[in-house]
Formats: C-alpha cells, structure tokens, sequence
C-alpha cells in the first residue's frame, strides 16, 4: 500500500516510524512531512493547507491511504475533500471533527447521547459571561475557548477574578482568534485524569490501552496549559471505571456518530476525569493524541497499517490489537518560551549518542547543513519501554541528559 500521512509533529513522526514496519506497505508519504520524518518517507513541496494540492499528489502518485495527524485539517475538511476523490481517509468527517473544533458541539453531543460530563453553559458574549460569572459562588471554575486552541484554551480559574481574566484574554483579546468567540463556563471536577483512544470504523470501535497526558508546563502540574509535556502508558484502572469508559462512553459515542449520522473513521480520543462519582468526559478529540501516541506505540506489537486499513473498509469489528505488556514513558522537550513565545534555530547535539533502545520522536525541528535545529515550541519525545514504569523513566532521563540545545526545557516527573 502507499500511504500518505498529513502533519509534521512528534505525533506523525512516530506514526511513520510504526507504519515503515508494516509489511503492507509500499511506499510512505508526508505531508508536509519533516527533516526527521523525510528519513523514512518521500516529503513533497506540498502545505498542509493546499488540499487541491494534497488532493492531486494523492491521485498521482496513486495513494491507497491518507491518514490524517493534526485537527486543524480535520476541522476544515480535508477529509471530505479526499473521500470525494475517491480515496481512503482514515480522519473522520468535517462534522466528526467538530466534536473537537467546537466545545459547544461536543458537550450538545455528550448530553444528548448520554455520556457522563460536567454541567456547562455557553457564554456567546463577554458582558454576559461576566453577569453570569458574578452570579457563581463556587470555586474553581472551569472556563473554555469553544474552538480549537491547540490544546491551550482551557483555564481553571480559582476565584472571579481568573475567570474575568479568561474571558477578557479569550473573547476580548482573541489571543485565540475566533475560538474565542464564546465561551463554556464548566463545573470543575476532580479526580486524575486519563487519555482513552479508540479506533471506531464508523459502526464498531477497538480501545486502545488507557494513557495519561502531563498537560502543564512544570513540575508538579503548574504553570501554563500546553499540548502536552509528556505521557505514560498504560494506566491500569479498576474494573468499574473500565467498564464505564466501554459502555458508557465508547459505545455511546459510537451509537451516538450512527444516530446522528456523523461519518466517522478514524480515533477518537477521550480525555476523562476520574472523579469519585467515576468517570466524566472532559473533552474529545478526533485523532491520535499528541504525545499520547508516542508512549503507545511502541507498545504496539501487531500491525498498525493492517488495523487501519480494517478501520477504513469498515471490517474493525472482530480486530484485536496486540500490545507488549511493558509500560512506556515519553518526555518532551520544549524550547525556551514556549508555550507563549518560543525561541527558534538553537542547535540540537548530542541525539547521536542515544542508546538505541530510547525512541526520539521529532516535534518541531528542521535541518540545517546536516544538523538538526529547533523549529517550533515542543521540539523532541524522547521514549523508552521497559519492564516498569521506574525502568523506562530511567531510561528516559538518563538519555535526556546526553540531549541539549540552548534554553532546552522539560519535567522531570513525567510518570511520578
């Protein structure tokens, strides 16, 4: 098969580096692909914005698959625009993706379908948040962009004050843009949060091993919101919490896409708060979570091509996924400023003296004279397996160290 990937992160670089294995493959393809994602695949001068452009190098060069990485493509449509040449998307539809591209959307969709979620209201305006939030006594208080702010526009605010501060930065200041235009304000739930990712074939859907994403910026989750600054995985959970994630949320979300006639192939990814009432989703997402996918899979033993293909031609159920019983730990590194203002064009040394057995995803890099520079604001994951989670923490750590570039930054308690 010829596959072409759309992206250019950590994410995708990983997903290259699991589908080079695939004894169905032909060809990879990336779009656009990077310096370090064009040592396994053929990256045309091809913007992830060119759909046309997309379109007709998938036609040409007689692309059997196109997987789709980030939301923003979703989001806009990418994925009706290639079915309806014909080709093979696994990415869902633009209106599955506004199940990530729209808060409002997807918490309308949870209720609906009755999947287990915090209470919300929609805010359309800024003046109107602020009566509202005068009239909310308790605290913290979740306040959220309605569209995609990669992964940023989320704040818990402790008193009025940050949730003023919120609703100024996100409907007045627009810091991100029209995904600000309105609000959710969100009951706040406690509890430990959990990533679930599952490939649904638009009928059926395959669990993949539960993972958890370190969303904040330093150590001992504080600071900022970011993309993610590391995951683990798998994270075991109790027979009842499982259960609830399969039938309450998993398939009521797949009875939910088949109601609402959604198309919809692809992952979708669930973020949940264990909360002592049990599970509550949080928010979904319509693709392979970043870096939640660099600590899956390299615990992936099967086929990962195979398992696509069964998603696209509609036949997932009766699948199996065949997982390594080791745990995997990824850390990201991220570049001074980041996730506001990151610096950009630091040299990178030391990746050649990595031991092999410790994976090195690229995020945001280029390269220059044969050397790798930073590129973007989460520059490298670096990943290990091993026996326990201590174990692949050491790994992890101990080959950091041997990483550097100017203003380099990372947690050190991814996993603890």
């Amino acid at each position: 098969m010829n596959v072409l990937i759309i992206g250019s992160g950590g994410r995708e670089h990983a997903l290259a580096w699991k589908l080079k294995k695939s004894p169905l493959l032909k060809q990879l393809h990336a779009i656009p692909g990077s310096a370090a994602i064009a040592e396994t695949a053929a990256c045309p001068a091809v913007a992830q914005t060119d759909f046309e452009g997309i379109r007709k190098y998938a036609v040409e060069n007689k692309i059997d698959l196109v997987l789709i990485g980030p939301e923003e493509p979703l989001a806009k449509g990418l994925s009706d625009r290639l079915t309806a040449a014909g080709l093979k998307v696994f990415g869902p539809s633009q209106k599955g993706a506004m199940l990530e591209a729209s808060k409002q959307f997807a918490k309308e969709f949870m209720h609906r379908h009755r999947l287990p979620t915090a209470d919300f209201q929609i805010l359309y305006d800024a003046a109107f948040a602020r009566e509202k939030i005068r009239d909310h006594k308790k605290y913290p208080l979740v306040i959220k962009a309605d569209g995609l702010a990669a992964g940023k526009g989320v704040r818990i605010c402790r008193d009025e004050a940050q949730a003023f501060e919120a609703v100024s930065d996100f409907m007045e200041k627009r810091i991100f843009g029209f995904s600000g235009s309105k609000v959710l304000m969100e009951e706040f739930l406690t509890g430990r949060e959990i990533s679930v990712m599952a490939f649904v074939d638009g009928g059926s859907y395959l669990m993949l091993p539960v993972s958890r994403d370190h969303k904040r910026l330093l150590d001992g989750d504080a600071g900022p919101n970011t993309g993610g600054m590391g995951a683990i995985a798998p994270v075991a959970l109790d027979a009842a919490a499982l259960e609830t994630v399969k039938t309450e949320v998993l398939q009521r979300f797949v009875d939910g896409v088949k109601k609402d006639k959604i198309p919809f192939c692809g992952v979708i990814y669930a973020g949940l708060m264990l909360t002592p009432e049990g599970p509550k989703l949080l928010e979904f997402n319509v693709r392979f979570g970043d870096p939640e996918t660099q600590a899956l899979l390299p615990l992936f033993e099967g086929d990962l091509l195979a398992l696509i293909k069964a998603c696209v031609d509609g036949k997932l159920s009766g699948q199996k996924i065949e997982i390594s019983k080791e745990t995997c730990v990824t850390a990201v590194l991220s570049a001074k400023g980041y996730p506001e203002n990151p610096e950009k064009g630091k040299m990178i040394s030391g990746l050649d003296a990595v031991p092999a057995d410790v994976l090195v995803f690229h995020a945001g890099t280029r390269k220059e004279d044969g050397k790798f520079l930073t590129g973007g604001g989460r520059i490298l994951s670096v990943t290990a397996r091993a026996a326990t989670l201590g174990e692949a923490r050491k790994k992890v750590y101990s080959a950091i160290e041997k990483i550097n570039f100017e203003g380099m930054h990372y947690r050190k308690d991814i996993g603890l």
